[in-house]
């Protein structure tokens, strides 16, 4: 598996990232789209015991199929593995054919950009501010655009999603994770009073 360097920034402005990406020379890969994800484990969450999960991604130009593994919360942490596949339903039917089982449905927007060869994506998901994930093959490249976007380093984040959505609700890892259904539309009354204060 291939080690995924990549850090998140939370409560960002996403008129003015666009400006920041221009000025800089990025090259917009495509415009914001919806994407589509199913995640699945063993019936026994053999996966989730480890950090891990098999994901099916529309991506709306691919279906990707992956497996990730969060070994820590840090740059460093995450391994992946990934690979294009045919049909978005047909793979999900494979998995359940040979046993996992579909842990959750999840609907977000993306938008990709590209300065030199780090990765610059502009992410929506539901019920949380849109965030911004910087991704590169090492960490002094990841950093670098991260201060020419000017991001705070000391503010990144590392690892899957969960830990977005803590900021804004008092919520554990393990209950976004175990989350069936995170969907555009109204707040689940459950995270609902799970809200932070603002």
């Amino acid at each position: 598996m291939e080690t995924e360097i990549e850090a998140k920034f939370l409560d960002i402005d996403p008129k003015a990232l666009r400006v920041r990406l221009r000025v800089l020379g990025a090259e917009l890969i495509h415009p914001e789209r919806s994407m589509r994800r199913r995640n699945f484990d063993y019936p026994g969450k053999r996966l989730e015991k480890v950090g891990g999960w098999v994901r099916v991604r529309d991506e709306g130009d691919r279906i990707t199929l992956s497996y990730k593994q969060v070994n820590e919360r840090t740059l460093h942490g995450t391994q992946e593995v990934t690979t294009t596949v045919g049909d978005f339903e047909n793979t999900c039917r494979f998995l359940t054919a040979i046993g996992l089982v579909e842990k959750a449905v999840q609907e977000t927007k993306r938008e990709k950009w590209m300065l030199g060869s780090v990765e610059i994506t502009i992410d929506t998901w539901p019920w949380i501010p849109t965030f911004a994930e910087i991704e590169g093959v090492g960490e002094a490249e990841v950093r670098d655009v991260a201060k020419k976007l000017g991001f705070d380093w000391s503010s990144a984040l590392h690892g899957s999603v969960e830990i977005a959505y803590q900021k804004y609700f008092d919520v554990t890892e393990e209950e976004i994770y175990n989350c069936s259904s995170v969907t555009f539309g109204p707040v689940p009354d459950w995270l609902e009073t799970k809200r932070r204060n603002a």
